[in-house]
Formats: C-alpha cells, sequence, structure tokens
C-alpha cells in the first residue's frame, strides 16, 4: 500500500509524509503517515489521532500502536495517522489556523436528500476541506474500518461515540443493519461506555455527518468510531493504556491478530482497570442543563456521576456569592465532563451529559 511517500511492502513498516497543502512561508503541510502491512491478506483499518491540535492523549496512543505493532503477525494493513491537524497541534489549539475552521466539519458526505453536501455550493473549498478531502479519499479508497481518537472535555471520562446508521440512496435497510452489526463488532472490541450521537436531524444540524468518523460511516460506508479518550492538552498514562488496548482488541475482532500481545493495555495499574457505564440503559449526547440565570456557576457533581431528572448538578452564585438558581437534571443519565469556566450566561450548558436514548439506531437518512 501506498499513501503519500509511505509505500509498505507485506510483511513491512513504512513510515512517510502525506503533503496536503502549501504554505505561505514556502515548503509544504504533511501529516505524518504510518503503514503496517501484514504478510497475508485481510482487512485495512485506519486510525487517525490530533484531529484538534490539543487533543494529545490520542497522538501518544497512536504512535505507542504503531511502534509496538508487528507487521509479521499481522493480516491486512494498519493505515495511521498520528497526527492529522499539525497547525493546532503547534499552538496546543482546538483548530487549524489557517483560517481557523475545525477539522472535523468538513469531510465530504451525503446530505439528508442524499446528495454530497456542498457541490453546488458558489465559495470555493478553503484550505481545511481540501485537506480533509485528500484524507477521505484515500479513506474511501481503502479503509475497512476507522477508529478516530479524540479527547473531550476537562476531567471528562473516556467513551466512545457511536453515530446512527443511515440508509436511502446510498444503501437499503438491509444493507444499514449489515452495517449496524460489523458497528457492533467495532464498539465492543474498544471496551469503554458507549454514547449515542445526537441523533437525526440534529446530527445534521450540527453538521456532524462531515466529521470524519461520520463521514466513513455514513458516506463511505464502513464502521468508523469517535473515540473520547479523556481530557486535553496532557497525555493521560492509564487511558492512554486502555485506549492501546482497546486498539488490539479492535485488530483481533476484525482478523488482523490472532491475539492482544502480552502485557498491552492489561491495566498494570489501578488506574488503568476498565471504565464502566455507571448506568445500564442506552444513552445519547446532551448538552444540559441550562441555567436561566446568568452569574457564577458552580458545579455539584463530577464526570462519571450517575443522575436521576430533578437531581441538582450546579448553582448559580451573583458575584457576592448568594445563591441565584440551583440548576437541575433534565433527565436520567450521567454526567461525561462539567463545562469548562465558571462565568454562565442565561442558556448556557453547565455538563456535557448522556441521558435516556429510546430512539432507533437505524434511520433514513431523511427522517
Amino acid at each position: 500500500m501506498e499513501i503519500g511517500t509511505a509505500s509498505a511492502e507485506p510483511g513491512t513498516l513504512a513510515r512517510g509524509w502525506l503533503e496536503v497543502a502549501d504554505l505561505p512561508t514556502g515548503g509544504t503541510e504533511r501529516l505524518p503517515v504510518v503503514i503496517a502491512a501484514g504478510d497475508a491478506d485481510g482487512p485495512t483499518l485506519w486510525v487517525t489521532a490530533s484531529v484538534h491540535g490539543d487533543e494529545v492523549t490520542p497522538l501518544a496512543v497512536a504512535q505507542d500502536l504503531v511502534r509496538t505493532v508487528s507487521p509479521a503477525e499481522i493480516r491486512g494493513t494498519l493505515v495511521c495517522v498520528p497526527i492529522y491537524n499539525p497547525a493546532g497541534l503547534r499552538l496546543t489549539t482546538r483548530r487549524s489556523y489557517y483560517h481557523r475552521d475545525d477539522p472535523n466539519r468538513y469531510f465530504p458526505a451525503l446530505d439528508r436528500a442524499g446528495e454530497f453536501e456542498g457541490e453546488d455550493r458558489t465559495r470555493p473549498p478553503r484550505t481545511q476541506e481540501r485537506i480533509d478531502r485528500q484524507v477521505y479519499d484515500a479513506i474511501a479508497d481503502s479503509a475497512d474500518a476507522v477508529c478516530d481518537l479524540h479527547t473531550a472535555g476537562i476531567g471528562s471520562m473516556p467513551y466512545l461515540i457511536r453515530d446512527q446508521v443511515l440508509f436511502g440512496t446510498e444503501r437499503d435497510r438491509t444493507a444499514a443493519e449489515d452495517l449496524d452489526s460489523a458497528f457492533d463488532d467495532l464498539v465492543e472490541a474498544i471496551g469503554l461506555p458507549v454514547v449515542h450521537e445526537f441523533p437525526v436531524p440534529e446530527y445534521f444540524d450540527r453538521n456532524f455527518h462531515r466529521t470524519l468518523s461520520g463521514s466513513a460511516l455514513n458516506t463511505v460506508g464502513v464502521p468508523a468510531a469517535t473515540i473520547e479518550l479523556g481530557g486535553h492538552t496532557v497525555v493521560d498514562g492509564p487511558i492512554r493504556e486502555l485506549a492501546l488496548g482497546g486498539l488490539y482488541r479492535v485488530l483481533v475482532a476484525l482478523d488482523m491478530l490472532d491475539a492482544v500481545p502480552e502485557g498491552v493495555g492489561t491495566g498494570t495499574t489501578a488506574d488503568a482497570d476498565p471504565i464502566e457505564a455507571p448506568v445500564s440503559y442506552p444513552v445519547k449526547r446532551h448538552d444540559g442543563p441550562r441555567v436561566s440565570a446568568t452569574g457564577i456557576v458552580r458545579h455539584r457533581v463530577e464526570a462519571g456521576d450517575a443522575v436521576e431528572e430533578g437531581d441538582p448538578v450546579a448553582e448559580v452564585l451573583t458575584p457576592h456569592g448568594e445563591t441565584e438558581e440551583v440548576v437541575e437534571s433534565d433527565h436520567d443519565g450521567y454526567v461525561l465532563a462539567r463545562k469548562p469556566g465558571v462565568s454562565v450566561y442565561a442558556n448556557d450548558p453547565v455538563c456535557s451529559m448522556a441521558v435516556r436514548d429510546d430512539s432507533d439506531r437505524i434511520v433514513p437518512r431523511s427522517e
């Protein structure tokens, strides 16, 4: 397989670069690419990291994966892009600095009508969208599954985001059910709490169909998961270890590897014990609850706390410390992370939540 300057023959590991944009100061922007090609035929797994430049635990996981994987022992091909957003990484910022665009909102994708998003627009694509298109083309040409590694808010617990599988002009319901079943295998192997993505139509309103995993799943048509690995800015060692073990289990689930190598991701510290979901029912992402008063927020919950509808999760104080409002949960579920900062305005959410979800996992694109 060949991607950019990385070219791997069977049984070898190759490192190279994918040049994606010219820079105003000369030279090119380039993404590091590692390809581990097995001796035997098999599927191709893509692992991407640091799509947002301040999300560095994923970078460490991706680097450790390609440092420890043995091409001689795998079937198929592992493709890894450890630093997807070098512009953001240089400044430790979420977005790339070309036009301050979010790198994870510009991958080619079908809209609700089943047409490629923006094909008839008048504004030409900017730099980040052009980069995303190049990577999308490489994924569409080769991937059988995708693991996109991220981090969430400060102090967030790790979890896996599972998008709804859509059907319509691009696939019928039977094909969507097959894709969802393949997605099950990926989800189970990762071994983190599963949180369903915002459902249709909010999924499209938030442009999440144009994330890397959303595009790979619902446009390319391969199992693809967004894996949130705690907080950003610094590497979390125990979570790194857990995630590395999860990726090796994905290789086993895809029949690319016979077994997870001894000592990888096995929880050698107490903090690396497997993370269980705080509730037993299905959940989806939710930003809330929201405040009605403006002031200074003080949270009463932490990431991982289970709550019921009506439970107090925060209070809003005046600048003098008087209670202005007690904020109650509007759903059953649990806390993924507290929103950063203490200043809040009316209608601001105070938490990222996982709340009870009774929606279908397979839905019409136009629903």
